[in-house]
Formats: C-alpha cells, sequence, structure tokens
C-alpha cells in the first residue's frame, strides 16, 4: 500500500510542476504579446492622452484669442467706417 501512496504522491508532484510550467509559460506569453502591442501602437502616429490634452487646450486658447482679436477688428473697422462717413470729402480733380 505504501509504494501506490509513493506513486501518488510523484504523479501530484509532476502535475503541479507541470501546472507551474504552463502558468509560467502562460505569464511569458502575456508579456511578449503586450510587448509586441506596445511596439505596434508605437509605430503607428498615436499620441498620449497627455499631448492630446495639451493641444486641445491650446487651441481652445487659440480660439479664444482669435475671436478676441476678430471683436477687436470689428470696432476698428466699425470706428474707421464712422470717421470716413463724418470726414468732409475732398472735390475730385479733373
Amino acid at each position: 500500500m505504501q509504494s501506490e501512496n509513493r506513486i501518488f504522491d510523484d504523479l501530484a508532484k509532476m502535475m503541479n510542476g507541470i501546472a507551474g510550467t504552463v502558468a509560467g509559460a502562460g505569464r511569458e506569453a502575456e508579456a511578449a504579446m503586450r510587448e509586441r502591442a506596445k511596439e505596434w501602437i508605437g509605430r503607428m502616429d498615436f499620441v498620449s492622452r497627455e499631448e492630446f490634452e495639451a493641444v486641445k487646450q491650446m487651441a481652445a486658447t487659440a480660439r479664444a484669442e482669435a475671436e478676441a482679436l476678430k471683436a477687436r477688428l470689428d470696432k476698428l473697422e466699425g470706428a474707421g467706417k464712422a470717421a470716413a462717413k463724418s470726414a468732409p470729402r475732398k472735390p475730385k480733380a479733373e
């Protein structure tokens, strides 16, 4: 009877070793796939979230500045037209 227990013990140890090896191989395969995915994405023209947010903020600032400049220009053009209407006209020389 004792020899049967030893066979089962050896079988259990072997199965435990196989399970550990399979788990290790799975972790290694996952790490390799993750590295390949990083390389593949790295070759593409993707940007990080931080870069995207920075450019988005710069665009919003530029848009606000452009709107302010447009309002200022409209105001100056309006003042220029008003001044041109109120100024006396010179007669045309023939």
